[in-house]
């Protein structure tokens, strides 16, 4: 079987085998999106993809594309653009849009392309969808997944659902957690000598621990984490 993972890479018979091998699809439902001044915009979806690689690898399955348009609260403003999710942050001062955002769309266009997604996946013969990436995404998936399970007949794993608080990856904003796993995957998409030296200076549109304490083998650690709970997860739904 080959050891490709990637779904746009795999030649049909590649793609068939895999499939009978074990079912399962993973998602990352990423943005592009403001992550610090030290991580590359599509941070979110470089991450669950790193992840999804890791574990399709390791447990079987297929990555698929990754979706990079998600929800997220939104302010109006009376002149200048709406503002998205970090742009009003405690942590941004003062609140303004941040460079190189570009992935909103509302939650109700988002459900429906989730759902064209399962439609589509069930299709092609997958009998597990595994989704997980940008948190106002991961959380409408959560919300949903008990009812699209029986909408789509498919099986579906959720870190809101299925984990509570156990689930290690992309736990902050460009903090300590998401800047470490994004140096385990993606290295050369990280450069944390763009944060500010002096300490007593937050970053902008950061949340979480200090991202100036990431590390690759911090990243590794809650990769590792993550990565046994979606084994058991897969192997208790017997796909």
């Amino acid at each position: 079987m080959t050891t490709k993972v990637d779904y746009e890479e795999l030649l049909p018979h590649e793609f068939e085998e895999r499939l009978e091998h074990r079912p399962v699809g993973y998602l990352p439902i990423g943005t592009l999106e403001w992550h610090g001044v030290q991580n590359a915009l599509g941070a979110d979806f470089l991450q669950s993809r790193g992840l999804f690689r890791r574990a399709a690898h390791r447990f079987g399955g297929i990555v698929l594309p990754p979706i990079w348009l998600g929800p997220d609260r939104i302010t109006g403003q009376a002149q200048g653009p709406d503002l998205v999710g970090v742009d009003t942050a405690d942590t941004t001062t003062p609140h303004r849009q941040l460079s190189g955002s570009m992935y909103w769309i509302s939650k109700g266009l988002f459900l429906t392309l989730m759902e064209a997604v399962l439609a589509q996946a069930r299709r092609a013969g997958f009998k597990c969808i595994v989704a997980d990436g940008h948190g106002p995404s991961r959380g409408a998936w959560g919300e949903m997944v008990d009812t699209w399970e029986k909408q789509f007949g498919l099986q579906l794993v959720s870190a809101h659902r299925d984990f509570a608080r156990k689930w290690r990856t992309q736990m902050d904003h460009a903090g300590r957690n998401e800047t470490s796993i994004l140096m385990a995957v993606a290295p050369e998409l990280v450069d944390l000598s763009q944060l500010p030296a002096d300490r007593g200076e937050w970053p902008q549109g950061v949340g979480g621990e200090d991202p100036r304490d990431a590390t690759p083998e911090f990243g590794e650690e809650c990769i590792e984490t993550t990565l046994s709970l979606i084994g058991a997860r897969l192997d208790d739904l017997g796909v």
